[in-house]
């Protein structure tokens, strides 16, 4: 890649390496009946006759995601370098800013008081020697210190009774200060889970299904003529509840109709309280009352203790569980960030890092998997499992619905309440294909 672009030419061909690999995701995307989106690879063409099949078009992409950043990260050098460049134009019109009257240098002498031409030449000692000499002849005096400006501005100024009193901003007219836009926003915790987590629709108050509670298969060889091996299976119909996630806030009629940015405001949050509601519940939900029930207190989830082994083994023995017992392919690690930074600041007896040099970012990975740093459940507990749609799934009745009304006397006060709720139900089909790993 050439070194040699300017930083127009960078965004340019970052917003052509853009639109290239955003057709290769246009051509790969596929939405299954569900809605749910995935990615087929053979289905790209938009790269060329010598660029087919899934493995190759995903190495080509990988590539073209590497070029990205590293566009990316030219583009930010360059605008840093021309920041710079601005920043010392900036400082170079404040050094060769003449300065101000009554002024040495460049900062104002806020302790000092000029005085004028009379007092000045008054108190200069080779003034009163001459006087006392009879005056005689003529006298030169020099005031190096005092600039032009400042004996006409004090040429300009009538002495009155108050005049000395020094004017300052907590006497005399305080600097004029205007709030910035935006806010800094209050610290909360992010969603962390609903990214993994399937989708799904339901239009019923509750989302009905069928267990296989009992599988035998008694396939067997049997002589010619003899009965037949007989298998026994059994199904149980189970039930999962829908529930509402409400949010509001009630506000003012002024600040809805003079504050611009209010309303979106409101809205974005109150949708966010009810996403980060709805994202805790998934995991430690615990089903009393209108909870939802989560993974953490579903029944059956499998449990493995770390004991004296070190997390990492806890977790790969999680994973076996998960592989054996479930007979699911696990896909991620949920972890608290303390507990992934013990595994993190992991390192070998002569002290280097197993997970990556501390200078660089290295793999939220383990085993392979990724790891999603969660902090809804407590320090000590994580799980393991497969989030794929077969087993678990966030049926959702009615997505986030944001509507404005009014509430007991609010119409005669001026008020009104601005509310958001959702309805979802949370279903766990196999619980053998989790597992917490607990202990750590």
């Amino acid at each position: 890649m050439s070194k040699d672009l300017t930083l127009k030419q960078v965004r340019e061909k970052l917003a052509a390496k853009q639109d290239d690999l955003g057709k290769v995701f246009a051509e790969a995307t596929v939405t299954t009946d569900s809605g749910q989106k995935s990615y087929d690879f053979n289905r790209v063409t938009c790269l060329g006759e010598k660029v087919k099949g899934s493995i190759a078009v995903a190495e080509q992409v990988k590539a073209m995601n590497t070029e990205l950043n590293e566009l990316a990260q030219q583009a930010e050098t360059l605008e840093a370098a021309e920041k710079a460049a601005r920043d010392q134009d900036d400082r170079e019109k404040v050094r060769n800013r003449p300065p101000m009257p009554g002024a040495k240098g460049n900062q104002p002498g806020f302790g000092e008081r000029m005085k004028a031409l009379g007092d000045m030449v008054a108190e200069e000692k080779g003034y009163q020697d001459w006087a006392k000499r009879g005056a005689a002849g003529g006298i030169t005096l020099n005031f190096d210190d005092a600039l032009p400006s400042d004996v006409l501005a004090k040429g300009m100024i009538f002495e009155t009774i108050g005049s000395k009193a020094l004017m300052a901003t907590t006497s005399g007219w305080a600097p004029e200060s205007l709030r910035i836009g935006g806010f800094v926003e209050a610290a909360t915790r992010p969603i962390q889970l609903l990214d993994i987590i399937p989708m799904a629709q339901t239009g019923y108050e509750q989302v009905v299904y069928m267990e296989e509670t009992t599988r035998t298969h008694a396939a067997g060889e049997r002589a010619e003529g003899a009965a037949f091996a007989e298998s026994s299976f059994a199904l149980q119909e189970k039930t999962s509840p829908v529930r509402k996630i409400t949010d509001s806030l009630p506000v003012t009629d002024e600040q809805l109709e003079d504050v611009a940015q209010a309303r979106s405001y409101i809205n974005s949050r109150l949708t966010f309280g009810v996403r980060q509601r709805l994202d805790a519940q998934t995991l430690i939900g615990d089903a009393t009352g209108s909870n939802l029930r989560g993974l953490k207190n579903v029944a059956g989830i499998q449990t493995q203790a770390k004991g004296a082994d070190p997390i990492v083994d806890a977790f790969y023995k999680g994973m076996t569980k998960v592989r054996v017992t479930g007979r699911a392919i696990p896909t991620h690690h949920l972890m608290h960030p303390t507990d992934w930074q013990t595994v993190r600041l992991m390192r070998t007896t002569d002290g280097i890092y197993i997970w990556g040099n501390p200078s660089e970012a290295g793999p939220e990975r383990l085993w392979g998997l990724p790891v999603v740093q969660q902090d809804a459940d407590v320090a000590g507990t994580g799980y393991v499992g497969s989030f794929q749609p077969a087993w678990l799934s966030l049926f959702e009745r009615r997505g986030i619905d944001v509507q404005i009304g009014y509430v007991g006397a609010q119409f005669t006060e001026g008020k009104r309440t601005v509310r958001a709720d959702m309805r979802v139900a949370f279903v766990v089909f196999r619980p053998a294909a989790f597992c917490q790993v607990t202990g750590l």
